[in-house]
């Protein structure tokens, strides 16, 4: 078996367009609740989303070398999203991959752990998803893999997958499910709209969501 696949099935442009506008709460309570990625991994800065096709990697503790071989294979607007065995302690991506991630037009970065030139990298305006940021070194011998499947912020991710990342956290869809995740998404979007102008009007979130029963069955009293 290989160790890097370079060729992947990924979701249509249109469908990773329609997904950017939606929140990662909505795109996560439509699917079920599935796909919820440790809110540890957090955005390098304020304002920063990803969203696209997910493009695996696999890295050995406190080495990048894989990293680098995505780089050089992901297609312009795919997230790269990458595994480093739990060792997060170790700047795995800096300032001058971000230059050529941003050269070769990658969509963007998910990291289970840390990267450095993190000021730098916010300046440059390329997005990141990250544990934190470690000053030390990595190697670049290590073995590791290319589009297999991860483990991932506590959650399974496939080459292909839809990722999607804001200020609230990170959601995956599975490449199979897009099609009926982003309706169920766009028919919740339109649900809260409805829901959202009787609320603004002075209906109790109580009395909307029908939670007297809730508390009588609690017995809690008002005096």
């Amino acid at each position: 078996m290989a160790q890097v696949v370079t060729r992947i099935e990924r979701p249509s442009q249109h469908t990773i367009d329609q997904f950017r506008t939606l929140g990662t709460a909505t795109v996560h309570e439509a699917s079920g609740r599935k796909g919820y990625i440790d809110c540890a991994i957090k955005p390098l800065a304020a304002g920063v989303r990803i969203c696209g096709p997910a493009f695996t990697v696999e890295c050995h503790p406190r080495d990048n070398l894989m990293l680098h071989k995505a780089l050089e294979k992901a297609l312009p607007g795919d997230i790269i999203v990458a595994s480093v065995g739990g060792l997060y302690n170790a700047g795995y991506f800096g300032g001058l991959m971000a230059t050529s991630a941003m050269g070769r037009k990658i969509g963007g970065l998910a990291i289970d752990g840390s990267i450095r030139d993190s000021e730098e990298i916010v300046k440059m305006g390329f997005p990141i998803f990250c544990r934190g940021f470690c000053i030390l070194g990595t190697g670049k011998t290590g073995p590791g893999t290319v589009n297999h499947p991860i483990l991932f912020g506590g959650c399974v991710v496939k080459p292909g997958d839809l990722i999607l990342g804001d200020a609230d956290g990170m959601v995956v869809v599975d490449r199979n499910e897009c099609e009926a995740v982003l309706k169920k998404s766009l028919d919740r979007v339109d649900m809260e709209e409805k829901k959202s102008g009787q609320l603004a009007a002075g209906v109790s979130s109580v009395e909307f969501n029908k939670l007297g029963k809730n508390f009588e069955f609690l017995g809690i009293q008002e005096d």
